[in-house]
C-alpha cells in the first residue's frame, strides 16, 4: 500500500551561489592554515567547507507544506480553517510587503534569496496574526493546495 503524497511540498533550498561561497570559505580557512604545512591546509580546506556547507544546508532546510487541513510553515502548523484568501505575489509586490508594507505582527517565513510569495490572510479572531508571508517558489500551486484543502475540510 502506497501512502498519499501531500497536495503540495516545497524545500526552501539555498542557491546554488552559497554552495561556491561553502567552497570559498574553505578555500580561506585553507590559506589561513598554509604557513602550518600541508596537512593543516587540507583539514582548512575540508573542515571549513563543511562548517559553511552545514550552516547553508540548515538555513535551506526550510519546508512549506499543506499536508491534510494543515498548512505547515517552517515550525508553525495552522489549520487551513483558520486562513483566509490566498494573494500570490510577484516579485515587486513581495519585495514591498516584505519592506514597508509588512505588518511587525505578521508570520513571516522569508527568504531573500526567493523573489515570489504568498501572502494568505489569518481569519481566526483569537490569533493576533494578521496574514502569513510565505516565500515560495510557485506561489500558485501553493494556494491551488490551500484552496483545495479548505474545500476538502
Amino acid at each position: 500500500m502506497q501512502l498519499s503524497a501531500p497536495p503540495y511540498e516545497e524545500r526552501l533550498t539555498a542557491p546554488r551561489t552559497w554552495w561556491l561561497i561553502c567552497f570559498l570559505v574553505g578555500v580561506s580557512m585553507a590559506l589561513i592554515l598554509l604557513p602550518f604545512g600541508t596537512l593543516p591546509l587540507l583539514g582548512g580546506l575540508v573542515g571549513g567547507t563543511a562548517v559553511a556547507a552545514v550552516v547553508a544546508s540548515s538555513y535551506g532546510s526550510i519546508r512549506i507544506r499543506v499536508v491534510g487541513d494543515s498548512l505547515i510553515a517552517g515550525e508553525a502548523k495552522i489549520p487551513v480553517s483558520a486562513l483566509g484568501e490566498a494573494e500570490v505575489m510577484d516579485q515587486e509586490e513581495a519585495r514591498a510587503w516584505r519592506t514597508y508594507k509588512a505588518n511587525p505582527r505578521a508570520f513571516m517565513l522569508l527568504r531573500s534569496y526567493i523573489p515570489t510569495a504568498l501572502r494568505v490572510e489569518v481569519t481566526d479572531p483569537q490569533d493576533p496574526t494578521p496574514y502569513l508571508y510565505l516565500s515560495t517558489r510557485e506561489p500558485e500551486r501553493l494556494a491551488a493546495a490551500l484552496k483545495a484543502a479548505r474545500t476538502e475540510a
